[in-house]
């Protein structure tokens, strides 16, 4: 028999209710700031001949996006433990609104650089980690169930937005599409408008109460050490002065709690995650110019993806309901290597596939291992960490694995040149144009 679950917030989280409108929210917020930069790419043909650029200079925008969707994840969790999820969230919705409608009137590379990819990417950062912590707040027994739905609106915005982003394109043109992204951007704000706070008084008694016991053990603190003789007055300034760094030291961890890096088990999740991040997105990425260089049409090659796409639209939410079962519960982290595991194998298997019916075939699985493991990134951080430190942990996870998703297709390139791999990498440069071309054909 499984041991009870508890909770380390104050209070018994509802486990339903208005939880399931929040996980409607969350699923919103995900879904825009994982699938937003990918669906991005459809304008970057138009881009490259307006601007008169290279690719490589308009393949920053994404990667400056990437890069301060997951490095501003230290800044979300401060503002969330200071101000809640809900006006982070909607402080992120109006950002992206912003910075897509000021995109619509750029005249340079850089503007746009500023534009979509540092204040349309700081949006996106505001978005993804209080969804994540805010699902924490209102779910326990059925956590993993409610982090599967959330995460599962990835893959629907992605099979929603791209056809929307090529539609936006050829009816309106480039600054027409930057100007109705960012209005349906903001649809963001509503979503965090359903993060509605729980528990803030039992939350405010309780912090009342430990203040008013800190006050009352400083008093009897101080009028025992009054009593005693004068040598011992040296021995009271230092217990003061540790006193006012401990209080400093507290100050810090309640807005980013440092000593999460004693902890053990955060500690392996983290390393492992950054070493799983270097080539997590890089199939993604290679799948379809793989499939071109191997005598596969456009259209063909572009379905994988769509495949890949509806099996891990399935396999999230499956995975939580699985995960929340009785069984894998009490052993949520072996079925999370499992899962890793899992992928892994996939790609080793990859390169058996010689013709379109194999690589099929190795799309349905990829797509399910990818959806094991997206479904499971979070859950199994939170049960490491408890609910209460989790906001503090996810922003020093997303940051650490900010550099490792902006060099794992690179360094993919390096390494397997000489590979069945690398055949397709000469074929399409990271984040190139033949890629563009495939997922996108005209």
């Amino acid at each position: 028999m499984s041991p009870p679950l508890t909770s380390d917030l104050g209070y018994v989280p509802p486990d339903g209710g208005w939880g399931w409108a929040v996980v409607f929210g969350a699923s919103i917020s995900v879904g825009f700031s994982y699938t937003f930069p990918k669906a991005f790419t459809i304008y970057f043909k138009e881009l490259q001949a307006v601007f008169s650029i290279s690719y490589s200079q308009l393949a920053w925008i994404t990667s400056i996006m990437c890069a301060t969707t997951y490095g501003g994840g230290p800044i979300s969790s401060i503002l969330v433990n200071r101000y809640g999820s809900r006006p982070v969230v909607i402080l992120g919705g109006l950002l992206c609104g912003i910075g897509m409608v000021s995109a619509a009137f750029c005249t340079s590379i850089i503007q746009l650089y500023i534009c979509v990819g540092f204040i349309t990417g700081l949006g996106l950062a505001l978005n993804l980690q209080p969804s994540v912590i805010i699902i924490g707040r209102y779910f326990l027994k059925r956590r993993p169930i409610a982090n599967g739905l959330a995460m599962a609106g990835s893959p629907v915005m992605l099979c929603t937005l791209a056809p929307l982003n090529q539609f936006l394109f050829d009816n309106y043109g480039w600054r027409g599409s930057f100007l109705i992204l960012g209005a349906i951007l903001l649809h963001c704000c509503v979503a965090g408008a359903l993060f509605r706070p729980i528990s803030a008084d039992k939350a405010s008694v309780k912090t009342q109460s430990i203040e008013e016991g800190k006050e009352v053990l400083k008093e009897e603190v101080t009028k025992d050490v009054i009593e005693m003789n004068s040598p011992t007055n040296v021995r009271m300034e230092t217990k003061t002065e540790e006193e006012e760094e401990r209080d400093c030291c507290e100050k810090v961890n309640k807005y980013l709690d440092f000593s999460l890096f004693k902890h053990r088990g955060f500690l392996i999740y983290l390393i492992g995650n950054v070493l799983m991040f270097l080539g997590f997105f890089a199939p993604i990425v290679f799948l379809a110019p793989y499939a071109k260089h191997i005598g596969i049409d456009e259209y063909s090659a572009a379905f994988l993806l769509s495949i890949l796409a509806i099996v891990d639209m399935v396999a999230r939410p499956t995975t939580g309901i699985i995960a929340n079962s009785k069984w894998v519960r009490p052993r949520i982290q072996y079925f999370f290597s499992f899962s890793i595991a899992f992928n892994g194998t996939c790609h080793l298997l990859c390169p058996l596939a010689s013709g379109y019916t194999g690589l099929v075939i190795y799309s349905v699985f990829f797509g399910l291992a990818f959806g094991m493991v997206c479904a499971m990134l979070f859950e199994t951080l939170m049960d490491l960490v408890g609910a209460s430190r989790f906001t503090s942990a996810v922003g020093l996870v997303t940051i650490a694995e900010c550099c490792t998703i902006l060099l794992g297709p690179p360094i993919g390139v390096l390494e397997l040149k000489s590979t069945v791999w690398g055949v397709m990498t000469r074929l399409a440069e990271p984040f190139s144009s033949s890629y563009y071309h495939v997922a996108h054909p005209v």
